[in-house]
């Protein structure tokens, strides 16, 4: 967005759908939780394969049952394991709304391995013409009441979404700004949030004058190359496009919520120089 350009508006609000970004920490976590999904979802689909091999070996057809019942607890334990977990990276770390596919299969993936982890299971215990018909019974009834618990808990009914955390961290900005209860800070925006408020009062005691007594919330930064709507590392961002670091620079401005948006994150230091050179009061 150039000098020349305003935001894009949806109902009257400004859209900043990119602003919250996942920060390094929060995608360790995510990483670290997401192999660990991983891992339990491996060791309940290995469980399932053992079952059936077993299964096609007959070796449920005249007792074991327990055994059976046995590997089918460990299948729905390490599913629900996996899925709780991946529910917490995707907390850390969630997927865009505006990726409808992407969205939905990493907000449902622990419902939909869950699925692939006792389906073909349960269809080869149903369709044995050769195991004991009570234990059949038993066996099937309670894999089926586990494989439904443990779908029912994969399923993820209120996904999170960089959009969701986006409006709340803004949410949760102006109300740290307006030094109202922080009804919006969550742990996943809460640090980032703090960081724009501060940032904005800043901004605010650093541009204040006569003409603008309570100071501006305008700020100028280096855009993103063409084609990017983000920068792909850390940008500063500064008082006025006339300071000497912007000079012959593709220069974007916009609120010091827009430039979090594309990733300048950081106010210069350089404070008392750019305000001798943009000509606010303060320098003085």
């Amino acid at each position: 967005m150039t000098d020349t350009e305003t935001p894009k508006e949806t109902g009257g609000k400004v859209d900043v759908t990119n602003a919250w970004q996942a920060s390094q920490d929060q995608k360790s976590k995510a990483k670290k939780l997401r192999l660990f999904a991983g891992v339990s979802w491996l060791v309940a689909i290995g469980t399932e394969i053992g079952a059936i091999v077993l299964l096609l070996k007959d070796k449920f057809n005249d007792g074991n049952l327990p055994l059976l019942i046995g590997l089918l607890a460990v299948i729905a334990v390490f599913a629900i394991a996996g899925s709780l977990l991946w529910k917490g990276a995707n907390k850390h770390d969630p997927a865009s709304r505006s990726e409808p596919a992407k969205f939905f299969i990493q907000n449902q993936l622990g419902a939909i391995i869950t699925v692939i982890a006792f389906l073909p299971l349960l269809a080869l215990i149903f369709l044995d013409k050769d195991m004991d018909p009570k234990n059949k019974k038993i066996a099937g009834a309670v894999g089926v009441g586990l494989a439904m618990l443990a779908t029912v808990i994969g399923v993820d009914f209120s996904p999170p979404s960089t959009e969701q955390y986006t409006q709340d961290m803004n949410e949760c900005a102006a109300q740290i700004r307006a030094k109202q209860p922080t009804t919006a800070c969550s742990p996943e925006v809460a640090a980032q949030a703090q960081d724009i408020a501060e940032d904005t009062e800043a901004v605010a005691e650093a541009t204040r004058s006569e003409a603008n007594p309570d100071g501006l919330d305008r700020v100028y930064w280096i855009a993103p190359k063409s084609g990017e709507t983000r920068s792909s590392s850390p940008l500063v961002f500064h008082l006025c496009e006339g300071v000497s670091t912007l000079r012959n620079k593709n220069v974007n401005s916009g609120t010091v919520t827009e430039a979090y948006a594309q990733n300048a994150v950081r106010l210069t230091k350089q404070i008392k120089m750019e305000q001798r050179q943009c000509g606010f009061a303060g320098a003085q």
